[in-house]
């Protein structure tokens, strides 16, 4: 087994290697060629934190070159600011655990938060290059946390994006992260005061908060606006009203997990606003052709990111396969 640290996640899977493999994780799941369990969350007793537990496979043992299965195993606890400044851990530690289908043995632990934060932005980047205007240029980011930063690399991976405006809640915390990202991704970063004012002359956003309550407002967008809603994963937070689920052509990663988790959504269903039905399709079914996407220059479209098993598989073989091609990591025998 290979155990692949964080340097070696972040250099063996640039999150523009990893839109392709995204692409073909979502189709496989939008086509049955995986087991996804609904992930469940496990709460520490005594600590601000709990684990959410991800299992899965990916592909069948015979047929697919990258059949796998494993488990996914992520801390998430709220950590207190460092000198104004977020903990270096992040709030989000954890590894993937990766199996071999054919074999039945496994072949590789990978450090999990940077995998993690890799496929996310990438899963959005796949469905920003489906769903967004191909003449996108101007990317808002709701939020200035680490999703925030992987973001405007993903955007970058597959739209010319010349103009970045930034909204956090904490204007000091925005400014510094602006300044930081326009110096790590080489573009126009400016700050807002306000969400809408980000998104005013926006063609892309992304929301990347942990905001329980809407921070986004349907009433603030404008036509021909794609939208990533990332940071909410849990049925009982949205980052947009129930305006902005009703106004978007909304999309989804995986249906299932979207019924079960998708707060934007089941909320503005429980309300009367929309139907089960609003979900136009999953990313996958665009992917391969299936399902619809954009049909005009002036329809906004959402992705609602929940992130599933599969993709971290995926990710995960790739980093593997990656690191074995170049004898990156450390190699244990855990049989001897």
């Amino acid at each position: 087994m290979r155990i692949i640290a964080q340097s070696d996640v972040e250099r063996l899977l640039p999150v523009a290697a990893c839109v392709p493999v995204m692409r073909d994780a979502m189709i496989a799941t939008s086509k049955g060629d995986v087991s996804l369990p609904i992930r469940q969350f496990m709460p520490v007793p005594g600590a601000a934190g709990k684990m959410a537990i991800m299992p899965g496979s990916l592909g069948t043992a015979g047929e697919a070159e990258n059949a796998s299965f494993g488990i996914k195993l992520v801390c998430k606890y709220d950590r207190p600011l460092i000198d104004g400044k977020p903990d270096p851990l992040g709030t989000h530690v954890g590894m993937v655990m990766l199996f071999d289908s054919a074999k039945g043995i496994p072949i590789a632990m990978l450090e999990g938060s940077s995998l993690t934060a890799i496929r996310t932005s990438a899963a959005s980047a796949l469905a920003t290059d489906l769903l967004a205007r191909k003449d996108a240029t101007r990317l808002a980011v709701i939020g200035n946390g680490e999703q925030a930063m992987r973001h405007i690399a993903a955007m970058q991976a597959v739209r010319d994006i010349t103009h970045v405006t930034v909204w956090g809640r904490h204007a000091e915390r925005a400014a510094d992260f602006a300044a930081q990202a326009a110096e790590n991704c080489q573009v126009a970063v400016e700050t807002a005061s306000t969400p809408a004012g980000a998104v005013a002359q926006a063609d892309i956003i992304c929301t990347t908060t942990s905001a329980k309550e809407p921070v986004l407002l349907g009433r603030d967008l404008k036509p021909g606006q794609h939208i990533n809603l990332v940071g909410s994963a849990i049925p009982t937070t949205s980052e947009v009203d129930h305006e902005a689920v009703q106004r978007c052509r909304f999309y989804v990663d995986y249906r299932p997990a979207a019924m079960a988790a998708a707060g934007e959504l089941l909320k503005a269903i429980e309300a009367g606003i929309v139907r089960e039905d609003h979900i136009i399709a999953e990313i996958g079914e665009v992917a391969c052709g299936e399902a619809p996407a954009r049909g005009s220059s002036e329809e906004i479209t959402c992705y609602k990111s929940l992130g599933v098993s599969a993709q971290d598989l995926a990710a995960g073989y790739a980093i593997w396969q990656a690191a074995e091609a170049q004898g990156a990591g450390t190699v244990i025998d855990l049989l001897g």
